[in-house]
Formats: structure tokens, sequence, C-alpha cells
């Protein structure tokens, strides 16, 4: 009876590593910092698509926020690490708590050792019994205290991938929607072109009427023309695509989103300014950092609960049953008397002595799992980094261009209209007319797409930064209709309340074990 004193008094060790964030190399600043255009202040980024100032954008995230389905798909994956961190909560528990009952015939065979005492006589007897179980595995080397430490990791970890699925959601709304104005403003450009090459046509064929003109001005205007009809159908599918791209976001089939879409069709403008913070926040902000960190943090529990099995475990094990039979001067109504009980009570020990070559290296495995995440997080770091500074130098360089191209536009106008004008008069020849407006279309055209890759990068900044998720904050990660489905179908209990799941995004893994959820 000593020994379990002993065992409660000690079972607060706990093998294995307690984890701690690993060292990452992180710039002190943007190598774009000291550009006018870029803000190293602190900022809220919840709404970031708001700086364009377009009402229809707002709407269509606030719509691909409600019904997106991988969206929703995230959501339910943190419910079910809700739940798995309740399966690993109750294990703290006694792990077996049964009640017990039977009624059985039983019949020895007369050729049995039972036959020999009753001289080649088969017994036949009914008997019954009634009563409870528990078997309790005290956690003496902290493994069901790792697992629920991991569980919890596992949890936070399911939220981050919910924020940053949502960060991804909006970007790729966002582009979608900048696609499909980029690609209007293009349409729009070449149809404008197709007007102006189609009267260059017609000069060149009064022309040639008038014999001013050659045939061979004719077939290089029509030539022009058709290549420019030609680009059309090109951009006509790119923004079908991108249609239907948004359609998918919006958890809606492929449409041409005319009822959603209907308003002035232009690309959305960028501010020129961009707020950025500094490097180190991203290790704060950015969900799939957090992710990835939270992911090692689980696996490194996973390293001392399989630890926890090269030692022995201790258990209390009790059982109390009531058993009677029918034979002899016994009735089966005998079994509720309290001199039927049986009882067995008492510690119990189960080491896995020659298993150490496995277990080892199954300890072996979890640890290396536990340094693959851990590079992996500080690859994820680096990798955050670069997609800031990529989308950052291309926001900027985007800007330049478009300052330069807006001006090659101007002027080439003027050459276009010149050229028409000379060769009407007969100053120049028709190939000056032809490269004029190739040369205006090309301009034009360079300009929609550099106005869209400004909109596109400052939307690959954000991405970047990880904003967006901000949102999700306050509300429910899991949509109402989805929540009375999974009530219909199964006891959630109190889980399915977001005040169980929806964790604050700075919550850090417990290793502290909470109460069942029944």
């Amino acid at each position: 009876m000593l020994l379990l004193p002993a065992l409660l008094a000690v079972a607060g060790c706990t093998v294995g590593p307690d984890f701690r964030r690993p060292k990452t190399s992180v710039s002190a600043s943007w190598q774009d910092a000291g550009d006018g255009r870029v803000s190293t202040a602190s900022a809220t980024y919840r709404d970031w698509w708001k700086a364009f100032n377009d009402p229809i954008l707002d709407r269509l995230i606030e719509r691909a926020y409600r019904e997106n389905l991988t969206l929703r798909q995230a959501g339910v994956r943190v419910l079910q690490a809700r739940a798995q961190l309740g399966v690993a909560v109750g294990e703290i528990f006694p792990q077996t708590q049964q009640l017990v009952g039977s009624v059985q015939y039983n019949r020895t065979s007369d050729r049995s050792i039972t036959g020999l005492s009753t001289k080649g006589a088969s017994v036949d007897y009914w008997q019954s019994q009634v009563g409870a179980q528990a078997s309790w595995e005290l956690d003496f080397w902290g493994k069901i205290r790792r697992n629920i430490e991991s569980a919890d990791a596992s949890l936070l970890s399911s939220l981050a991938d919910y924020d940053n699925t949502l960060v991804t959601l909006t970007a790729d709304v966002a582009n979608a929607y900048i696609t499909i104005r980029t690609a209007e403003e293009r349409i729009r450009i070449a149809r404008e072109n197709v007007a102006t090459q189609e009267e260059s046509l017609k000069i060149a064929e009064a022309k040639l009427s008038w014999g001013t003109a050659t045939q061979l001005d004719v077939d290089q205007a029509r030539t022009t023309l058709l290549n420019t009809l030609a680009t059309i159908p090109t951009l006509e599918t790119q923004l079908r695509q991108a249609r239907d791209a948004l359609s998918v976001l919006l958890g809606m089939p492929p449409s041409d989103l005319s009822d959603l879409l209907e308003g002035p069709s232009s690309i959305p403008a960028s501010p020129p300014a961009v707020i950025v913070g500094i490097p180190a926040d991203l290790l704060r902000r950015r969900p799939d950092v957090r992710r990835a960190e939270l992911q090692a943090a689980a696996q490194s529990a996973q390293i001392g609960v399989a630890k926890a099995d090269l030692f022995p475990a201790f258990s209390l094990i009790g059982n109390l049953v009531f058993v009677s039979t029918d034979l002899g001067k016994f009735r089966l109504s005998d079994m509720f008397r309290w001199g039927s009980r049986q009882v067995q009570i008492g510690p119990s020990v189960q080491w896995n002595i020659l298993n150490y070559g496995q277990i080892t290296n199954d300890v072996r495995v979890q640890d290396a799992s536990f340094q693959q995440l851990l590079i992996g997080y500080q690859n994820a770091v680096l990798s955050a980094q670069q997609d800031v500074e990529d989308n950052l130098v291309a926001f900027l360089r985007a800007q330049d261009r478009a300052d330069l191209l807006a001006k090659s536009v101007v002027s080439a106008k003027s050459a276009v209209a010149l050229s028409i004008l000379q060769y009407r008069e007969g100053i120049t020849d028709f190939t000056t007319v032809l490269t004029a407006q190739q040369a205006l279309l090309s301009q034009q055209d360079s300009l929609a797409s550099t106005l869209g890759n400004i909109s596109t990068s400052r939307v690959g900044t954000y991405h970047a930064l990880g904003s967006g998720w901000e949102i999700r904050e306050g509300q429910d990660l899991v949509p109402p209709e989805i929540r009375a489905e999974m009530e219909r179908r199964t006891n959630w209990g109190d889980l399915l309340r977001p005040s169980t799941y929806n964790l604050p995004a700075t919550s850090e893994p417990k290793s502290t074990p909470r109460p069942p959820d029944w």
C-alpha cells in the first residue's frame, strides 16, 4: 500500500523537451525602406482592400468571406482539432470506466478435467454477473500531458491555417477582380484602335481609287487591322477565365457575374504609398509562419509521448462484480447479495523491457520529424521576407514604368494623328502610319497591363504581410447552416460555440489539462 502514495507524489515528472521558438534570420529593415513611398510605421491591415476605394471589390470580398467553400472547410478542420483536444484531455482521467453485465449458460465436457471430479458427468449451469470496472494509468512520466500539449498546439495550428486560408482568399478575390478589370480595359483599348485602323484602311482604299496610293498600302492597313482584331479573342478568353475563377471563389458555379460586377469598368487605382512595418512583424502577423511554429510545437510534445514508453507504466485497477450461478443450492438472484461480490483492486505496472530498439527508434523518428519542422519554420520566415521584398519592388517599379508609359502614350497618340494627316496630304508613306498605330496600341496595352500590375503588386504586398485575417475576429468560423447540419447529425455539446475554438491569433499552446467536454 505504500506504492500508491509514492506514485502520486512523483507523478509530476515530464519527459521530453520543452518547446522554444527557434532562432531565425530576420532583416532589420526592408531593402526599399528608403523610398518615400514606403512607410515602416505600424498599421492595422484588417480591411487593406479598402485602399482601392472600390465598392464592388468590397462587396466581392465580403461575399467570398461568407460563401467560399475552401474557407468553410478550414473552419470545420478547426472544429475537428478542438474535438481532438477533448479526446487528449480525457486521457488524464481514468481511461477505462465500464459497467459490465452478462447472463450465460455453461456446460462442461464430460471428458474435461472437470469431468474427473464429477465421475464423467457434464456440469450444466447458468451464471450471471453485473458490476463495474475501472483502470487509471497514472501520468507518471507526463505522456498524457505531452499529448494534450501537442493537441493544444495542433488546435492553434488549425486556427492559423484558417487565417492563412482567409489571407489567401482575400488576395485571390482582389487579384481576380483586378484581372477582370484589366482585361476589360485592354479589350476597350484594342477596339478603340480597331476603329482608328478601320479609318486608316478607308483612307488607303480611297487613295487607291484616286490613284494616289498602291495596293500595298491597302494590304498593309488590312493586315494591321486584322492583327489587332486577333488580339481580342485572347483577351476575351482571359476575361472569361478570370470571371470563372472569381465565381468559384465566391462559392458559386462559373458565370458572367454581370450583377455583381455592374458599375464603372476601370482598373482599381492603387495609392502610391504603402505601409509595410518592419520584417520582425512577420513572425507575429503572417498566419503561415505562426502555423509552422505551432506545428513544430505540436511535434516537440510528441517526442515526450514517445520517450514515456521507455519507462514503466503505473496504473490503478479496480473491479467490483457481483456473480452468482444456479449450481447446487445457489440461485441466480443471489447475485445481489453482498456476499456475492468479487473485488479486485490495486496498483499494477507494465514495462516493455524487450522493446527498447523499437521504442528508441520511435523517439528518433519523432525527433527527426521535429527537426524538419524547425527547419521548415526557419524557411517559412525567410520565404515570408522574400515575398514582401518581391512584391514591394514590383509595386514600386511598376509605378515608375507606368509614369513613363503614360508619357509614351501621349506621344504615340500625337504621332498617329500627325502621321495620318501627313499621309492624307501625301507628305509621308503609309508605313509611317502603320508604325505609329502599332506603337500606340503597344504602349496603351502596356500601360493598361502595368496599371493592373501596380494593383496586383499592392495586393501581393499585403498578402505577403499576412493581412486580412483580422476580419474573422469576433466572427464564427463555421456558418450557421453548417453548424445546424452537424448538430442534427452528431451531439457536439458546447464545442460548436465559437468561444471554445475561435481563439485569439496570439494564443500560445497550453500544457495544463482542461476539463473534458461531455
